[in-house]
């Protein structure tokens, strides 16, 4: 059975495109289980207590480091125990929204979701993962050279490893019949 972690990170909860759009692609597979975090809801920037306890080793950590380092924890799971993530974004300003940028921050830890290689190199520590990233804007669409939300988003999740990326745009007033007829030609 496939495991979705469903990621929504627009700011609107009603009349949002991105969510309709996670919602569509959902229907389609009611046999998969579902783990949803809605960063709307809130997530926590990275501070320097987070950034402490990731270059300190594990044993010696202190309770307020792990506390810190919990959410983290939590989220990284969550991705490792997913077969597709389903990322449903606006674009604000021409990339993703703060909360997607915190989650992502969450996510990325040395050691943990990519480390360096001999050569100095990254390599990422999470495998075998499919993201769909399911976008809507009122005029940037995924490729424009303006967008800076899709370039972004590939090259921090292949930083970890994750590069088997679909993405499906929904810009301006017209595109969401176009995204809604990509959807339904992507196979989960």
């Amino acid at each position: 059975m496939t495991h979705i972690l469903r990621i929504d990170s627009s700011a609107r909860h009603e009349g949002s495109v991105s969510r309709a759009l996670a919602d569509k692609l959902l229907a389609r597979t009611p046999e998969a289980t579902v783990t949803q975090r809605d960063l709307a809801d809130g997530i926590p920037h990275l501070d320097a207590i987070w950034t402490k306890a990731t270059f300190t080793p594990p044993e010696e950590r202190t309770a307020e480091e792990n506390a810190a380092l919990a959410l983290s924890d939590e989220l990284i799971a969550e991705v490792q125990a997913a077969d597709v993530i389903v990322i449903s974004a606006a674009i604000y300003n021409f990339s993703i929204p703060s909360t997607l940028k915190a989650w992502i921050d969450h996510l990325a830890r040395v050691g943990v979701t990519f480390h360096y290689g001999e050569d100095g190199n990254p390599v990422g520590l999470i495998n075998g993962k499919r993201v769909v990233f399911l976008t809507a804007s009122g005029g940037t669409p995924a490729g424009a050279p303006h967008d800076f939300a899709t370039p972004y988003l590939k090259f921090v999740l292949g930083f970890m490893g994750i590069t088997d990326v679909d993405v499906i745009s929904s810009p301006g007033a017209d595109g969401r019949a176009a995204a809604e007829v990509q959807l339904e030609k992507l196979a989960l």
